[in-house]
């Protein structure tokens, strides 16, 4: 895969080139993020990107209130906290710190953990769930607005992350682990494939269907995806591209 702290840049870029071409209407219209305008999700993007450069990620803690119980709801009380910023200046606190994340990252020594929401992750893994909440987002603002947004190779980074994460998925839900082989299809027409091609488990589909289930953005009965196995159809339910 091409480096994930390059894609995230080109990413950022991507929504960048977005933001600054809607109008102040759009910036006010509803997002497809619940209760969210398009400019509460910029806010939630910008203060989480914030919390790349803060020393709290860097402790055995987390960047959330200390009175948080669940990251929803956290998340939540920030973006109320601060609502009601202008557009221009929305999008430049954006841009600033969304900048200083891909360089940020990097200089990070190998063998670093950051502590991030509900566990602690490599700076790169921290990259990858950086450009998967910001492709999702973007699902958000451009869905609604009727704006394209086509699909691109960099899915295959969060594609990665959902598959590797299906564990913690699995944990968090109470239930045993199980062996799942994805094997998708990328945007471009190629397959990728995750996991141990010899696994009871086996997913396959389009890999944009599977990164949306991931996300929260489509259920698997929404998607061309197919599940055989025992436990591959309970994986397509709790396959998430985020921490909760």
């Amino acid at each position: 895969m091409t480096d994930v702290l390059d894609d995230l840049a080109a990413e950022y870029r991507r929504l960048d080139a977005v933001l600054a071409a809607l109008s102040p209407a759009q910036w006010s219209a509803p997002s497809g993020a619940d209760g969210w305008t398009v400019a509460d999700v910029v806010l939630h993007l910008a203060q989480s990107e914030e919390a790349i450069g803060s020393p709290a990620i860097g402790d055995t803690g987390s960047f959330l209130p200390s009175t948080a119980t669940t990251v929803d709801g956290a998340m939540a009380d920030l973006v109320a906290a601060e609502r009601g910023m202008a557009p221009d200046a929305l999008l430049a606190r954006w841009r600033k710190a969304a900048s200083a994340t891909p360089d940020t990252l990097r200089s990070y020594p190998p063998g670093t953990r950051l502590a991030w929401v509900r566990t602690s992750l490599s700076p790169r893994t921290l990259a990858t769930t950086r450009l998967a909440e910001h492709w999702a987002h973007a699902q958000d603002i451009t869905v609604p607005l009727g704006i394209d947004y086509p699909d691109t190779d960099r899915l295959r980074h969060i594609a990665w992350l959902a598959h590797r994460t299906l564990p913690y998925a699995f944990s968090v839900a109470g239930r045993p682990d199980a062996a799942v082989h994805c094997d998708l299809t990328a945007p471009d027409g190629t397959r990728w494939t995750f996991g141990d091609p010899a696994a009871p488990n086996r997913i396959t589909g389009p890999a944009a269907d599977f990164c949306r289930v991931g996300a929260r953005r489509l259920t698997p009965e929404q998607t061309a995806l197919t599940a055989e196995g025992p436990d591959a159809a309970e994986a397509l339910r709790l396959v998430r591209n985020y921490a909760a």
